[in-house]
């Protein structure tokens, strides 16, 4: 099986053209020493990103036949053992209500999620995990551990120290950003 290294955007191996095996074709191979690094560094993260995000795709399909939404549903029932309302699960997963409703549906039919009338606010429904659900959580998730420990193995303890402070760093600068840029109640950005 390729590492997550060798996948491509599109799940298929592919080498630039003029170049050693060693290159590989994905969202950077656009990029020319001309572009801004700010640019350069964009797809850098993304090409990781999409790479890392295919691999995981693919082992919970052939591992597990469950998809990657759906583990992110139930990895968000599992840490909130009380449940969480259908609103706040669109929102942690950054998604719309539909989608959520829909792989919703699909974990209820199979019995690994339940959905009950909220105490606090009748008109709402929580959903959780089914005790199944949960034994069926941890099992995808002991694998999906060992996938991304494996997946970081080619950095150091500091390397991977020194990346996660300097993303925390840019998700700090994003955040201030978009607080920027937000319109205030009077129509002025902030």
């Amino acid at each position: 099986m390729p590492s997550p290294i060798e996948l491509e955007t599109n799940g298929a191996r592919g080498r630039r053209r003029g170049q050693g095996l060693d290159a590989l074709v994905d969202l950077e191979t656009r990029l020319t020493t001309d572009d801004h690094q700010a640019l350069r560094l964009w797809l850098r993260l993304l090409s990781c990103t999409v790479r890392i995000e295919n691999d995981v795709r693919s082992r919970l399909r052939q591992e597990f036949e469950t998809t990657l939404p759906r583990f992110d549903l139930m990895a968000q029932l599992e840490r909130n053992a009380r449940g969480l309302q259908m609103k706040e699960i669109s929102k942690r997963l950054m998604v719309s209500n539909g989608n959520v409703t829909g792989i919703t549906d699909q974990l209820e039919k199979e019995g690994l999620v339940v959905r009950t009338p909220d105490r606090e606010d009748r008109r709402a429904l929580m959903v959780k995990l089914t005790a199944s659900g949960l034994k069926k959580f941890r099992e995808i998730a002991k694998q999906h551990e060992e996938w991304i420990v494996r997946t970081f193995a080619g950095l150091t303890r500091e390397e991977k120290e020194g990346l996660f402070a300097l993303l925390k760093k840019l998700k700090c600068h994003l955040e201030n950003s978009v607080r920027l840029q937000t319109p205030s109640a009077n129509g002025e950005k902030k």
